[in-house]
């Protein structure tokens, strides 16, 4: 990646996962996005730098192909990939000019971070656009590379990694990871009733990596485990990642006012 950063205090970075966007059956939620739209505009009218990670192309082309089952073949889902990239920026952009935002798409595969002119124009790329108000929305290169659907051998394995070296690489002070539960959970809440949230995570240890195991979502890639290695990742350069609800956009509101929600990972 390109050199170091100066933290920008107001500038962040949220990631939307599959679960977010679409539904139990598998379709694309208007009614989610859209509100995650309006939260994010308002956000941004408020001062703040926004940039958007979202995954969920495979999935959301998958449904508009009319498949049965989620692809399993690279070129089937590289074909899907293709298809859903085309419909999410077609209602991200319809969503956010609702509110008066102006969308550009990025779409990423590792040689764009790792090749120093690459990199270097990325950057003037982000920068460009975020001193325009414009929201840039982000993805893996999916249906081009599939190191980012399935090789060991990468930068980003999936979106929530993906996420963390965005915000590493625009210089944010915060990295939003949204979820389809409320945070990190001192035990897996689907299997024990009396698991607690917890609120505010200062390292993280073996003990934390633990609790984490075993933790998936049912329609995205990862589980918990991912999005902690990109907490991992991006508290290292001294950014704060909160794991929140997904369900619930606007409170990243609370994030901003820097009252307690989901899981707080401290930036080291």
């Amino acid at each position: 990646m390109s050199e170091e950063r100066t933290l920008n205090k107001k500038r962040i970075v949220v990631k939307v996962g599959t679960s977010t966007i679409t539904n139990e059956a598998g379709d694309t939620d208007i009614r989610a996005i859209d509100l995650l739209c309006r939260t994010l505009s308002g956000i941004q009218s408020k001062g703040y730098d926004v940039i958007l990670v979202s995954s969920g192309a495979i999935a959301v082309g998958a449904g508009k192909m009319r498949l049965d089952r989620k692809p399993e073949s690279l070129r089937m889902k590289q074909a899907a990939a293709a298809v859903g990239q085309c419909e999410l920026m077609h209602l991200y952009d319809k969503l956010f000019s609702e509110y008066g935002k102006l969308t550009a798409q990025i779409l990423l595969s590792n040689e764009d971070v790792e090749d120093e002119l690459k990199s270097h124009n990325l950057t003037n790329t982000f920068d460009a656009l975020l001193e325009n108000r414009i929201i840039p929305i982000v993805n893996e290169n999916d249906s081009i590379s599939s190191m980012e659907i399935e090789s060991a051998e990468k930068l980003f394995s999936d979106n929530d990694m993906l996420s963390a070296v965005v915000a590493i690489f625009t210089g944010a002070s915060k990295l939003a990871i949204l979820s389809d539960i409320e945070g990190l959970y001192d035990k897996n809440p689907a299997t024990h009733p009396d698991a607690k949230l917890i609120s505010r995570v200062e390292a993280i240890d073996d003990e934390i990596r633990a609790i984490a195991e075993g933790t998936h979502s049912n329609r995205g890639r990862g589980g918990m485990i991912t999005k902690l290695e990109a907490a991992n990742l991006a508290t290292s350069h001294g950014i704060d990642v909160l794991i929140m609800n997904g369900r619930k956009p606007e409170q990243l509101y609370d994030m901003i006012d820097h009252k307690i929600i989901g899981t707080l990972f401290v930036g080291r």
